[in-house]
C-alpha cells in the first residue's frame, strides 16, 4: 500500500520525516486492525515529495501544502468511520510534527484505490482476493 506524502519545502522537518511516514504507516494499519500483519505491514510503504517553495497552490495562490496520498486496494478505507478517523489521525500527525506550525486547513488526506488485478508484489499481480488470503493467513 503506497503512501505519499507530499510537501513544501520547509513544511516538514527533515529530521522527523522517517518518523512521519511511520506514524502515518501505523494509523493506517491500526484503523484496519492490522497492526503487526506479516503479510501486509512489510507492503506498506512510503515516501515523501518535497517540492520547492512556490510551486504548490492553494486557491490559486502560492501556499505551502501537506498531502497525504494513499493507493490501496478497494477494500481499505471502505467504512466512513475509518475514512473520518484516518483523515482526522493523519491531519493531527501532520500539525503535531510541524510543531503546530502548518495550519490544519492546508493539510489534505485523500485515498485511490487501484484496479483489481493490478496490485504488483514481487512481481506477481495479485487480486483483492488473492491480497485479503495472504492478509488473513497470518
Amino acid at each position: 500500500m503506497p503512501l505519499t506524502l507530499i510537501v513544501t519545502e520547509g513544511v516538514l522537518p527533515k529530521d522527523r520525516e522517517p518518523e512521519t511516514i511511520a506514524r502515518l504507516s501505523e494509523a493506517f494499519l491500526n484503523l484496519h486492525g492490522l497492526a503487526g500483519n506479516k503479510f501486509l505491514t512489510p507492503n506498506v510503504i512510503g515516501h515523501i515529495q518535497v517540492v520547492p517553495v512556490g510551486s504548490t497552490f492553494s486557491g490559486m495562490k502560492a501556499t505551502p501544502v501537506a498531502i497525504v496520498e494513499w493507493l490501496t486496494p478497494s477494500f481499505a478505507f471502505t467504512t466512513q468511520e475509518i475514512q473520518i478517523a484516518y483523515v482526522k489521525e493523519a491531519t493531527e500527525i501532520i500539525y503535531e510534527v510541524c510543531g503546530g506550525k502548518h495550519p490544519r486547513e492546508n493539510i489534505w488526506v485523500n485515498v485511490k484505490h487501484a484496479v483489481d488485478g493490478t496490485w504488483g508484489i514481487a512481481g506477481n499481480g495479485m487480486t483483492n482476493k488473492q491480497l485479503l488470503e495472504a492478509i488473513t493467513k497470518d
